[in-house]
């Protein structure tokens, strides 16, 4: 399938996401699309599959102008979109949401159970997947939920498909296995766009790359004749000199530590502390236990024993209330459903946790409350028109940055980060890195859990490794390589 689009142009009332966006799809190639979040990548591949209508500009998929209703048409068509916010039906279970409105019946129109689990069961197979077929969605990882996404678009057999951020929650492995999925399918004639803002894999398995800036297109070119430098600079506008900022390390005194702590099924006699103005990463393969450890920290979670004691003293944490009065915070892997209320304004999801601060005497100080948000969004860089945008109208990685901007300025000794850069852009990434070093000059210690190894080996004092719900060793930010990394989470010593 070879799709051209030309011209297009996109704005949601006030606000122009779309400027005028060329974008080329051969038959059999894999195209990297990369820009910055709120660059207008999701959105222009949603114009692709009728999800949003274009305001101008033409498609034309195999010589013929086309353009669909709605996502069902381009699916019946042979285009698959799996979306970076996934679409997971957390009350059904996952043979259920992988055949939601494609139901293989028999010929008396009954539901074939045997079929629908034989085929779920083949393409799990091929990705290398475990996950039972009647457990309910909301049970698994986000980890997990990736991969039923990624099976679901497989199974349609679709001649195109679109991939949102489809690594940001895998591990090396599970990522490996889909980078072979990939290849077989480029043999196979189908087409990949792939959005990402994972440089190494950009370079790894894509043929092409198109880079957007603002709402417009700035370059399309073939892998060979570009190179990391390059992209970067053309996605911001700018050059990144180091993807790590600098960081000097002086912990001081054990501010949170945790005792023997277990939880049946997910993880067993957890010990571990963490310093003043320390950053510990947590690394580990998708459902070793590290998400499961951080849930219970913070209270989201029960303990079935063990202590956690916070500045020298024994704490009960039975809810996250108790954990931020012990002066901890929580960033959590799935900022749609945990994370933020979407139907809030950025401004309403910034003060969520610490209105006290701006009603001292039970009336919010409006001035006060707003001079705090904008402060943040400068900081942090979010586009954003105004803070009275909802927060849903924003791309999935200046999301991430209000899930972040919440917890900072309000006194916290513990952030615990569960993969804070899941989905956003590599400018927008070494802001928040530089906010963490900030973060830890002012005394908080940080934990971090990350699937990127990179990521872990950049900004960890310390790394903790899981493997299976236990703590498989222990690693100096000297002393860590991928390789011993990888030996630990899978297992060995």
């Amino acid at each position: 399938m070879h799709i051209t689009m030309q011209g297009i142009h996109k704005s949601f009332g006030a606000n122009r996401v779309l400027t005028g966006v060329d974008f080329e799809l051969k038959a059999g190639e894999v195209h990297a699309l990369m820009g910055e979040n709120g660059a207008g990548k999701s959105t222009l591949m949603n114009i692709l599959i009728g999800l949003h209508q274009r305001d101008q500009g033409t498609i034309v998929i195999d010589g013929q102008e086309t353009y669909f209703a709605n996502p069902k048409e381009a699916e019946r068509s042979g285009i698959a979109f799996i979306h970076q916010e996934l679409n997971v039906w957390p009350d059904m279970t996952v043979l259920d949401n992988l055949f939601i409105g494609k139901e293989r019946t028999s010929k008396f129109g009954l539901l074939n159970m045997n079929e629908m689990k034989a085929l779920a069961n083949e393409q799990f197979r091929k990705l290398s997947v475990t996950i039972p077929l009647n457990r309910e969605a909301g049970e698994c990882s986000v980890g997990e939920k990736q991969m039923i996404e990624i099976a679901k678009a497989l199974m349609t057999h679709a001649k195109v498909i679109v991939m949102d951020e489809p690594t940001a929650a895998l591990t090396e492995r599970e990522i490996q296995k889909l980078f072979e999925v990939i290849a077989s399918l480029k043999k196979e004639g189908v087409s990949i766009v792939y959005i990402s803002h994972r440089m190494e894999e950009i370079f790894a398995i894509c043929d092409r790359i198109t880079v957007m800036r603002d709402g417009k297109t700035v370059d399309t070119k073939a892998i060979p004749d570009t190179n990391f430098d390059d992209v970067v600079k053309k996605m911001v506008g700018r050059e990144i000199t180091d993807r790590y900022p600098e960081r000097t390390s002086n912990p001081g005194k054990v501010v949170l530590e945790v005792k023997n702590a277990s939880k049946k099924g997910q993880f067993k006699d957890v010990n571990f502390s963490v310093r003043t103005g320390e950053i510990i990463g947590f690394s580990g393969l998708m459902g070793s236990g590290r998400t499961e450890m951080m849930r219970t920290i913070f209270g989201l979670d029960s303990l079935d024993q063990g202590e956690i004691w916070v500045r020298g003293e024994k704490v009960s944490i039975r809810n996250p209330d108790d954990a931020m009065k012990a002066g901890i915070g929580f960033v959590t892997e799935d900022r749609k459903d945990e994370g933020l209320v979407l139907d809030f304004s950025i401004r309403d999801n910034m003060v969520l946790t610490n209105l006290y601060s701006f009603a001292p005497k039970g009336l919010i100080i409006d001035k006060k409350e707003q001079e705090f948000v904008d402060i943040l969004i400068q900081r942090l860089q979010i586009k954003t028109q105004s803070s009275a945008t909802l927060v849903r109208n924003l791309s999935g990685g200046n999301q991430q940055k209000v899930v972040i901007a919440k917890w900072i300025g309000i006194g916290l000794s513990v952030l615990i980060l569960d993969e804070p850069t899941r989905g956003v852009d590599v400018g927008a990434k070494r802001e928040i890195y530089q906010l963490m070093n900030e973060l830890t000059e002012r005394g908080v210690a940080i934990i971090m859990v990350s699937s990127e190894l990179p990521e872990v080996l950049g900004m960890s004092d310390r790394i903790i490794v899981v493997h299976e719900g236990k703590i498989s060793g222990e690693v100096s930010q000297q002393e860590a390589t991928q390789e011993n990394i990888m030996t630990l989470a899978t297992g060995g010593q």
